[in-house]
C-alpha cells in the first residue's frame, strides 16, 4: 500500500523506496513531460488525450508498485516501517495541490484571454475610427456607426474590464475624429458631423456618452452660417438656401440668424444701388444679379429682408428700362423689345410704361428696317398740329400697322372679308388697283400724326416676323396742311404665298 502510494504522488517515490531506478525514471519522464505540455497555464488547458495518457501510466504505475512491494523484503527500521505509509497518504497532497494551483492559473490564464479579446474588439473600433480620417461623413459614416456600438458594448456588457475602462478616452477620440472639419474650419463639410453628435443621445447611452452631445448647438449654428455665406455668391443656390434655412429652423434665437439678415440684405441692397441711382456701367447685367440674388432673399422665409428686397424691386424697375434702352442703343433691337414688353407687362402703372412701349415697338420696326432705330424714339409726343392718315386693309387677313418717328404706335385692322390676295401676275398684267373699290368695302383706321418722317412695318396680326412674305417695311413723310391715305394688301406668287 505504502509503495502504491508514493507512486501515486506522480514522483514514483514507490520505487525509489524499492530502488527500482527504471519505473522511477519511467514516472519522472512521464511527469516530466506532462509539466512540459500543462506549463505556463493557458485558456485551454492540456489536451485531453494527453491527461489520459498521463493517467494509464500513473496508475500502472500505481499498480505495478503495490505488485512489487507485496513481495519487497526491505532493510528498514521500525520506525522507517511505522512512517512510510503516514507519508505516502501525505504526499499526496503534492499532486492535489499542483491539480488546484493549475486549475488557478488556466482560470487566469482564461481571464487574461478574454481580457485580450475585449482588447482587440475596441482596438479594432480604433482603427476603423482612424481609418476614416479625411473621409467625407456620408461615406464614413456607416463605420463610426459601427465603432460608437462597440464601444457602447464593452462599457455595458463589460463594465469592469480594462477595455470598457479605456472607452472614455476612445470616444474623445471618436468626437474628435468626426468634428474635425469643424476643427479644420470646413464648415460645409462639418454640418452633417456635428448634427450626427448632437443626435448622439437619441442612440447611445447616457451613461457612457456623458455630456460629449452637449456642446455642440454653437458650432453646428456657426457652420450653417458660414456654408451659406461662402455658397450665396454661387449660381447654384441650393446648398446656401438649405444651410440658411436650416439655421432658421434649428436655432431661430441664435445671434447666426441676425448675421444673415445682415449679410443677405446688404448684398441686396448694395448690389440695387447703382440701379436705382442710374449708375450701373451693364444695367442687363445688374439686373440680372439683383433679380438672382432677390429670388434667394425671398426664398429664405423667415428672415426679414422686405426691406431689401423692397429696395431690389426698386433698383430692377429702373434696370430693365436702363437695360432696353441700352440695347436699342446697341443695335439689339430683338432683345430690346423683348425687355421693354416685359417691363410694359410688369409695370403697367409705371410712368414710363407708355415710353417703353414706344421703344418695343420702335424695336420691332428696327429689326426689319435698321434705319428706324438710329434714335430712341421721344419720352413725349410733340406739340403742334397734327396730320390725319386713313388706313384701309384690302386683304383677307387682319393687319398690324407699326409706325415710328415723332410719335410711335402700333393699330390693328380686322379682315377684309370680301378681298383677295393679288398674285404676281395681277402686278405683271398692269390694272393692277389695291383699294379701288366702294370706300365703305374695306376695314379702316385713322391716326393722326405731327409732322416728320415715319418709319412703317405692316404685318399679318398675330403672326410674328418668322417670314419675310408676312411683313411689308416702308418709309411715309408727314408735312403740314396734308391728309393722306395708306392701302394695306396682300401680293402672293402666282403658286404659293
Amino acid at each position: 500500500m505504502a509503495v502504491g502510494l508514493l507512486n501515486l504522488s506522480c514522483l514514483g517515490l514507490g520505487y525509489v523506496l524499492l530502488r527500482q531506478w527504471i519505473g522511477a525514471a519511467v514516472c519522472w519522464a512521464a511527469t516530466a513531460a506532462l509539466l512540459l505540455l500543462a506549463l505556463p497555464a493557458d485558456a485551454d488547458g492540456v489536451p485531453v488525450g494527453v491527461l489520459v495518457g498521463y493517467g494509464v501510466v500513473l496508475l500502472a504505475a500505481v499498480a505495478d508498485g503495490a505488485r512489487r512491494g507485496l513481495r519487497a523484503r526491505l532493510s528498514l527500521g521500525v520506525t522507517a516501517r511505522r512512517l512510510a505509509l503516514p507519508l505516502a497518504v501525505v504526499l499526496l497532497a503534492a499532486p492535489a495541490g499542483g491539480t488546484l494551483a493549475y486549475g488557478a492559473a488556466r482560470e487566469e490564464a482564461r481571464e487574461e484571454a478574454f481580457q485580450q479579446s475585449l482588447l482587440a474588439r475596441l482596438a479594432g473600433a480604433d482603427a476603423v475610427v482612424k481609418s476614416k480620417d479625411g473621409v467625407r461623413f456620408d461615406l464614413a459614416e456607416p463605420y463610426y456607426e459601427e465603432a460608437l456600438g462597440t464601444y457602447e458594448a464593452l462599457a455595458l456588457e463589460h463594465p469592469g474590464s480594462r477595455a470598457a475602462k479605456l472607452v472614455p478616452d476612445r470616444l474623445d477620440a471618436y468626437v474628435a475624429s468626426v468634428s474635425a472639419p469643424y476643427t479644420e474650419k470646413k464648415y460645409c463639410l462639418a454640418v452633417d458631423p456635428l448634427k450626427h453628435l448632437r443626435s448622439l443621445p437619441d442612440t447611445v447611452d447616457a451613461a457612457v456618452l456623458g455630456d460629449r452631445a452637449a456642446r455642440w448647438d454653437e458650432p453646428l449654428a456657426r457652420s450653417l452660417y458660414e456654408c451659406g455665406s461662402a455658397e450665396r455668391g454661387r449660381t447654384e443656390t441650393a446648398p446656401a438656401h438649405a444651410a440658411f434655412t436650416e439655421l432658421l429652423a434649428l436655432f431661430p434665437k441664435s445671434p447666426h440668424v441676425a448675421q444673415v439678415e445682415k449679410l443677405v440684405g446688404g448684398d441686396l441692397t448694395e448690389a440695387a444701388a447703382p440701379l436705382t441711382a442710374g449708375t450701373a456701367s451693364d444695367p442687363c447685367a445688374a439686373v440680372k444679379t439683383v433679380e438672382t440674388q432677390r429670388a434667394f432673399a425671398t426664398s429664405l422665409k423667415g428672415y426679414a429682408l422686405d426691406g431689401a428686397v423692397a429696395d431690389a424691386d426698386r433698383g430692377v424697375q429702373k434696370g430693365v428700362f436702363a437695360c432696353g434702352t441700352r440695347q436699342f442703343r446697341d443695335g439689339d433691337f430683338s432683345d430690346a423689345e423683348t425687355t421693354m414688353d416685359r417691363y410694359v407687362k410688369d409695370y403697367p402703372k409705371s410712368p414710363q410704361t407708355a415710353h417703353a412701349r414706344s421703344i418695343a415697338i420702335a424695336a420691332q420696326i428696327a429689326d426689319e428696317e435698321p434705319e428706324a432705330g438710329k434714335k430712341l424714339p421721344p419720352a413725349s409726343a410733340p406739340g403742334g398740329p397734327r396730320m390725319t392718315m386713313v388706313i384701309s386693309n384690302d386683304a383677307p387677313d387682319a393687319v398690324e400697322l407699326l409706325y415710328t418717328g415723332p410719335v410711335t404706335g402700333k393699330i390693328t385692322i380686322r379682315a377684309c372679308g370680301d378681298c383677295r390676295k393679288y398674285t404676281s401676275l395681277d402686278t405683271a398684267l398692269g390694272g393692277f388697283k389695291p383699294c379701288s373699290g366702294p370706300s365703305s368695302k374695306y376695314p379702316k383706321a385713322t391716326i393722326s400724326l405731327p409732322a416728320g418722317t415715319y418709319h412703317l412695318l405692316q404685318k399679318r396680326a398675330g403672326s410674328g416676323l418668322s417670314s419675310a412674305g408676312d411683313t411689308k417695311s416702308s418709309k411715309a413723310k408727314i408735312e403740314p396742311g396734308y391728309s393722306y391715305t395708306n392701302c394695306l394688301y396682300v401680293t402672293s406668287l402666282l403658286y404659293g404665298n
